[in-house]
């Protein structure tokens, strides 16, 4: 069945319209020009109106009937009208074939749908599909939020060249997981190494670099290890004074005093005696030229450890303000201060030692900074180096260290994925399992229906349609046409009695009666040998336009009859739709008997309203069209009564006012008669109770003579006698202002039901 159908943009309707949880029988009541065709014409043909949709309970919709203004014009007017196949009378036994086979074809059907709700759920949305959707949306988020974790320092900043393609979408980067986690060789790194590669890989800026210089430290080590520093430097031991320079060890004081003794002309600038020349010579003689040139030996040591070292702090601060990438500037900031605390202490010793040479100093080794200070150029050389063979090699680098962060990656998310492929595959064994089986019964009802068209090809004829219609036109008095079979094979033709061609010379009326029985028909048949017993969707629009009274209430019972086939489960049509501006057809087709107030489980009510330009649909919780019992005496009062619907109005009178009012069941009414009346009322009430359950029965008694009808109806008048309830019999017959008006429950703003 249709569950849910949208009217939007089409005709008067300009806002969208929802018509949910509609039922077996759907009634739609509006004025004319409020949209009801456009309903059914949507209906008919979804795919023609783009803002529309139609949506069916089952995963396979029925074939769809629609009786409209439409269906007049497309069988009406052509040249020659199709025929309608129908069973016709063969033998039992392919009759029994036929009904075996559409149970088949039920079953399977049913098998079919019963699966296809298991694989994705009655509205398509559901199922093992819906488990896969949720299965791999679960395992998208948590996927990517590795992604969202790692994205920054191993994808690169700027570029994102690591992760290129999977940064924003989490169905790609789950996908490339997948694929990764089966066929990724590359090598298993750990995080930092990954970082610290994709700095260099990812820059945006890929250029080769210059080495840094290595300092030499083979000079001031030298210096370091100078055996001056060791050497005691005094005068010449075998001069007069040398014992007593020796025994005060003052041999550095006399050395500095001698400068002030030359100033002093040769006058002892301590004592300011004048010395003797013998003096001056042994002063001479003992700092002699050894001594002087180990003296020079230390100032010259003083000299070149000043230039080296101060070279070597001038190279090292080079390579601080350099600012390279590749080296730890904030070590070498360290080790330099070291290094020049160091060197300051050092040339302070080489000054005491310049001063007081005959002592022995050792100055305070600079090998382990300066190892630590080319430890740390070196390291950088070495990421130089590195970076200069990437800067070379940069494609082939892309693509290893891509790999080499993806197999991360996939590490990081092993357990995951393994859960993941188990539920998966657990989820498609299903689903696929499940496409088998559907193929298979799919194939199996083709089968089947293969060879119900077969078998209704050797049945099906259009001859019984031809006198089922012209037997329908006869009872109800449309005697002056037929239907007669066509000139061509398998076609119909309107003709007169005189065998002429009657198509053209139709009344409005008589044309649209015969062309909805011909549609009435073709729901039981097929205008092709075959489908016939293919289940149905049924919709009819307004049948009963330029209809008078009395064929009116024919169609409403042909259309009830049809209700009462789809109630009964007896036959190819599963839901019906009726819209309609008439209200008594539509009290006729709508009445049901068990319906007190609200509406019944099989069953939706619809106005169909117009405000200005623009058409709502809204849902009724009771049928609108609620008749007032003055309706049914009316149909009593009229001279000119029909004998075709009055069997019906007596019917609903006796049921209403004595069943349903008064609780007295109409077959035991007879008890108050005796004699002739006794017997005349028990025909009345098994009349009226006859007439309301077969069409045909009522075609049948329309035929009755107007001199019957009225001894029914002096019956149906004694039976309020008999029951004390002729006052009532007479309010009804009587005075119209004493009895409720009809009341319709509608809000037309233009046009009038």
């Amino acid at each position: 069945m249709i569950n849910k159908i949208e009217i939007n943009n089409v005709a008067t309707f300009q806002e969208i319209q929802h018509l949910h949880n509609l039922k077996e029988f759907n009634y739609f009541f509006g004025a004319n020009g409020t949209g009801k065709t456009a309903i059914s014409q949507v209906i008919n043909s979804p795919d023609d109106y783009s803002s529309c949709s139609v949506i069916w309970g089952t995963q396979t919709p029925l074939e769809t009937m629609v009786y409209n203004k439409d269906f007049v014009d497309r069988n009406f007017n052509q040249q020659k009208l199709p025929g309608v196949f129908t069973l016709g009378e063969t033998a039992k036994e392919t009759l029994d074939k036929i009904d075996l086979i559409k149970e088949n074809i039920i079953e399977l059907q049913d098998e079919i749908e019963t699966m296809t709700k298991t694989l994705q759920g009655a509205d398509g949305k559901g199922g093992k599909k819906a488990d896969l959707l949720n299965l791999n949306k679960f395992y998208k988020e948590k996927f990517f939020k590795m992604k969202q974790k790692h994205s920054d320092k191993l994808s690169g900043t700027q570029t994102g060249e690591g992760m290129r393609g999977f940064i924003g979408s989490q169905e790609s980067f789950m996908d490339k997981v997948l694929k990764e986690s089966t066929n990724n060789t590359a090598s298993l790194l750990k995080q930092v190494e990954l970082e610290e590669k994709a700095k260099t890989i990812f820059s945006n800026t890929h250029v080769t670099v210059n080495l840094l210089t290595e300092i030499d430290t083979e000079e001031i080590n030298k210096h370091e290890k100078n055996p001056i520093l060791q050497k005691r430097i005094i005068g010449k031991d075998d001069v007069d004074i040398a014992a007593m320079i020796l025994r005060l060890n003052n041999s550095d004081w006399v050395r500095h005093g001698l400068s002030f003794y030359e100033t002093n002309n040769g006058v002892c600038p301590f004592c300011q005696q004048a010395t003797t020349e013998g003096f001056r010579n042994s002063l001479s003689e003992y700092f002699d030229e050894t001594f002087i040139q180990n003296s020079n030996e230390i100032k010259m040591l003083i000299d070149n450890y000043s230039a080296d070292t101060y070279r070597l702090q001038n190279q090292i601060q080079a390579l601080i303000d350099l600012q390279s990438d590749f080296l730890d500037a904030e070590k070498l900031k360290k080790e330099k201060q070291l290094l020049d605390s160091t060197i300051i202490i050092n040339k302070q010793r080489l000054e005491e030692k310049q001063k007081e040479s005959s002592q022995v100093f050792t100055l305070d080794s600079l090998e382990n900074v300066l190892t630590k200070i080319a430890n740390l150029i070196a390291t950088a050389n070495t990421k130089i180096a590195e970076n200069n063979r990437i800067v070379n090699n940069l494609r082939s680098e892309k693509i290893t260290l891509t790999a080499q962060i993806w197999k991360f990656i996939i590490s990081e998310l092993a357990t995951d994925i393994t859960e993941y492929k188990r539920q998966k595959a657990s989820i498609d064994c299903a689903i696929n399992n499940l496409n088998i089986h559907i193929s298979t019964k799919k194939l199996a009802k083709e089968e089947k229906e293969n060879a119900l068209r077969g078998l209704e090809k050797q049945t099906t004829n259009v001859v019984s349609t031809r006198n089922d219609i012209n037997n329908l036109l006869d009872v109800f008095g449309f005697k002056n046409f037929k239907l007669d079979l066509g000139d061509e094979p398998n076609t119909y033709k309107l003709v007169r009695e005189d065998g002429s061609d009657a198509k053209n010379t139709l009344s409005e009326g008589e044309r649209n009666f015969f062309t909805f029985l011909y549609f009435y028909h073709l729901l039981k048949g097929s205008q092709v040998e075959t489908g016939i017993a293919n289940d149905k969707i049924v919709v009819i629009d307004d049948p009963i336009s330029s209809l008078d009274n009395d064929v009116l209430f024919i169609v409403s019972t042909l259309i009830r009859e049809l209700i009462q086939t789809v109630r009964d489960n007896n036959g190819s049509i599963k839901q019906i739709f009726i819209l309609t501006h008439n209200i008594y057809f539509h009290k006729e087709v709508a009445y049901n008997r068990k319906r007190n107030k609200g509406v019944l489980n099989e069953e939706t009510f619809w106005l169909i309203k117009k405000n200005g330009k623009a058409s709502t649909v809204e849902s009724q919780s009771e049928n609108p069209i609620r008749t007032s019992y003055e309706l049914l005496w009316d149909e009593v009062r009229k001279d000119t009564r029909n004998n075709a619907t009055i069997q019906n109005t007596l019917r609903r009178i006796l049921e209403n006012y004595f069943k349903l009012l008064g609780g007295i069941p109409l077959d035991e009414i007879y008890k108050d008669f005796s004699g002739e009346d006794k017997m005349k009322c028990k025909a009345l009430c098994s009349w009226v109770n006859d007439g309301s359950h077969s069409s045909f029965d009522e075609a049948f008694y329309t035929s009755l003579d107007t001199a019957m009808i009225q001894k029914f109806l002096d019956v149906f008048k004694q039976i309020f006698q008999k029951t004390n309830h002729i006052a009532h019999y007479n309010m009804m017959m009587g005075t119209i202002s004493e009895i409720e008006d009809i009341n319709v429950t509608t809000a037309y703003e233009d046009g009038n039901p």
